[in-house]
């Protein structure tokens, strides 16, 4: 059954915090970290020991910075556990979350039956591949409820912390996470979107990437080795 959370917990003073894992992000992290600044959420960036002026830009631009071992899931943890809300976000560093955000996660989370959730999904720039890319994510999350980490998943930190943390793999801890959630709740898709570089996609291109990524939620859900996966994916 469900864990049950009383709807006067979610009312509109309800404290968000917004994790970002970063690592070499100078040139986007401010973007990122400008979008998820509105009333009652902290933001906090995680830095894995870039070697650029990410940590100063994420200050510059209203967040707490802490710093912890190259890792995204390492960096999630990390982040999570400094932080004191009702609610984890986890975002990253090269996406912006929309306009009204905080108030679209209140609203869901109003519900004592959901657990978490995430957002849509819209590349920049948006070419003709990308919005193939996005109709693919569109048909995924609504058949199979499955979104990416790129889709801002957030959920209730008492449920992260029953579950025991973000997961310390090597790769797809945000499908862990997502898993997490439905374990503990419905999970709600937001019609609102994450804007998202396609840099992944420009760099190694469309079809192979959507291949590669394809293959690795295969091995997620055959149970695969993660390091094996993660080798194989370059991670």
């Amino acid at each position: 059954m469900p864990r049950s959370v009383p709807v006067s917990c979610y009312r509109a003073g309800v404290r968000i915090a917004v994790v970002i894992p970063a690592l070499d992000e100078a040139r986007r992290i401010a973007r990122a970290v400008e979008s998820a600044r509105e009333p009652g959420v902290d933001v906090v960036v995680v830095d894995g020991g870039s070697r650029d002026a990410t940590p100063d830009r994420a200050r510059a631009a209203g967040a707490r910075v802490i710093s912890t071992a190259r890792g995204r899931a390492s960096q999630l943890e990390a982040g999570r556990r400094v932080v004191d809300a009702d609610v984890v976000l986890f975002l990253h560093a090269d996406s912006r979350l929309p306009q009204g955000f905080a108030r679209a996660v209140r609203r869901a989370l109003a519900d004592p039956a959901a657990a978490g959730g995430a957002f849509g999904l819209r590349f920049e720039p948006r070419t003709f591949g990308m919005r193939w890319i996005e109709w693919g994510v569109r048909v995924r999350t609504a058949l199979f409820g499955l979104p990416y980490g790129d889709q801002a998943p957030f959920l209730r930190s008492k449920v992260l912390e029953e579950a025991g943390g973000v997961p310390q793999v090597p790769i797809m801890e945000d499908l862990d996470l997502v898993r997490t959630i439905r374990r503990a709740g419905r999970l709600v898709l937001l019609p609102l979107a994450v804007e998202t570089s396609a840099r992944r996609y420009r760099q190694g291109g469309v079809l192979r990437t959507w291949a590669r990524n394809t293959l690795a939620l295969a091995a997620w859900r055959l149970g695969l080795d993660r390091a094996r996966v993660a080798a194989w994916y370059g991670r």
